[in-house]
């Protein structure tokens, strides 16, 4: 079976008992940092159950585009398809069930992408194509556990991407943003609950042809 499908399963295997409090934190302290502006095409990558889709469009006039949300699992999808239609919010999210790498976008048609909790699956090639998939000067935020706190245990250690080592400290994760080609760079230590996570924003080249 291929990582790919390995990965859908097992979150298609926790779309039911997803813990969705301490996502919706994590969302809030990621859209706190890497705020949309108005009129700003936006993708939530690795969305999961959509908790930063769903933070993007409470926080949209009813004009903007609407937010493109994209997961391997199925399940996850259906539950915040789900969700956003009891919030009312059906319109306002595209959703897409299959690979975030590479997004299903053209070069350089979002302003901001952003990641919840999904990088360090994802690996550094996130990185790269975020930057094809950004308009020059776009943006992108992305959260991480410390390294000190992520014990994955079962199929999920397994689909931990080996190139993209968990941070220590801020420091760490907004030097994964600038090896990677991004400017203006900050970060921040987030505590949500009993866990801590890193928080980045960064922005790609006002010039970038990658």
């Amino acid at each position: 079976m291929s990582d790919s499908a390995l990965m859908a399963g097992a979150f298609d295997g926790l779309a039911g008992t997803y813990d969705h409090d301490h996502h919706d934190a994590v969302a809030r302290a990621l859209l706190d940092l890497a705020p949309p502006a108005a009129g700003d095409a936006v993708a939530d990558v690795a969305c999961g159950a959509g908790a930063v889709a769903l933070r993007v469009a409470s926080l949209r006039l009813p004009s903007s585009p609407a937010v493109l949300a994209v997961d391997l699992s199925e399940g996850m999808i259906a539950v915040g398809r789900a969700l956003a239609e009891r919030r009312g919010h059906a319109e306002a999210i595209e959703w897409r069930a299959g690979p975030a790498v590479p997004l299903p976008v053209a070069d350089a048609a979002l302003d901001l992408i952003l990641c919840a909790s999904s990088l360090h699956f994802l690996g550094v090639r996130a990185l790269a194509d975020w930057r094809r998939a950004l308009r020059p000067g776009g943006r992108i935020g992305f959260t991480l556990p410390l390294a000190s706190q992520f014990r994955p245990s079962g199929v999920f250690a397994d689909l931990v991407a080996w190139d993209l080592p968990l941070p220590e400290d801020a420091d760490q994760a907004c030097s994964l943003a600038a090896d990677a080609g991004f400017g203006d760079v900050r970060g921040r230590v987030v505590t949500v609950g009993t866990r801590a996570v890193v928080a980045v924003v960064a922005s790609a080249p006002s010039n970038d042809s990658a």
